[in-house]
């Protein structure tokens, strides 16, 4: 094979491997509900106890405290975004997509099965996530810099492309979905930068692109991507230390972080913790036993 030859086939795998790392990461922007300033208990709200009752796994709990906060705040569009997550969070607990060993495995990634979704889950998500949509567009008809509206539609971006992404295969689709989720979040953290739960996307980033080969990194600076590991690690930890909503998945993304630098017991300590907080989360337990 020609030296030509050789550097193009290289850079084919190259920009294959960036597509997969780009997409990975639409995975995280899609689970980051709006945050709050500090890190508080996941109760005192029907919004809260909703995201309560989807990180234990009891989704028609979670679903019918939505309902409740939609009923009592019909114009807020956190309302039926929350709701549509759960639809997701339950569709890929069913389908077995949220698993630690599959993200701290980089080749059970890439080599994920297409899977078969529930067409009466996909309708409800998509009502929900049409609804959200409608509200944000309303909200930013009367206040443009309306945070709260620019971050559903972030999230609602976001989940879109991680079902194209996770049961779909739709990689083309999930990358344009994936962009404007990241334009949307760049508006809403330029008008409040306390949402700290926005910065687990980077943070992610940061850390998992950081452990690829010299010449792939050198191919995603170009492209704008981060790879500082340790800005990476300093974003998980705050997001897991101030964040809110997405403040327990932060903490399993470290968990993540320390399989994938052999350190099992760090990733023991994090998970045994979040059992403890999400008692009926059987996923804590199976990748706890899975731990050597």
């Amino acid at each position: 094979m020609s030296v030509s030859a050789t550097a193009s086939t290289s850079s084919s795998t190259n920009q294959s491997r960036l597509s997969r790392w780009v997409l990975f990461l639409s995975f995280l922007v899609a689970m980051t509900p709006l945050a709050s300033a500090f890190s508080t208990p996941l109760t005192g709200s029907a919004l809260d106890d909703g995201y309560f009752d989807m990180y234990n796994l009891d989704f028609p709990a979670a679903h019918l405290k939505f309902q409740q906060w939609m009923s009592a705040h019909p114009e807020d569009p956190m309302g039926p975004a929350s709701d549509a997550a759960a639809w997701l969070f339950g569709e890929f607990d069913r389908l077995h997509i949220i698993d630690v060993q599959l993200f701290a495995d980089q080749s059970r990634f890439d080599n994920r099965q297409r899977l078969t979704p529930d067409p009466t889950v996909r309708k409800s998500f998509d009502d929900r996530a049409d609804q959200a949509n409608r509200l944000a567009d309303a909200a930013l008809q009367r206040n443009p810099k309306d945070v709260t509206a620019l971050y559903v539609k972030t999230l609602i971006c976001g989940m879109k492309s991680d079902y194209a992404l996770m049961i779909d295969k739709r990689d083309i689709a999930a990358l344009n979905l994936s962009k404007q989720a990241s334009a949307y979040s760049l508006q809403a953290l330029a008008i409040d930068p306390t949402l700290y739960d926005a910065y687990l996307a980077t943070g992610v980033e940061n850390y998992m692109l950081s452990l690829k080969s010299a010449p792939v990194r050198w191919i995603l600076n170009l492209t704008g991507a981060n790879t500082d590991r340790e800005e990476g690690i300093r974003l998980l930890h705050l997001t897991a230390s101030k964040g809110h909503y997405l403040a327990p998945f932060a903490r399993m993304m470290l968990a993540v972080a320390a399989l994938r630098d052999n350190h099992p017991q760090e990733a023991k300590d994090i998970l045994i913790a979040l059992s403890k907080e999400f008692p009926q989360n059987t996923l804590y337990h199976r990748e706890l036993a899975r731990i050597h």
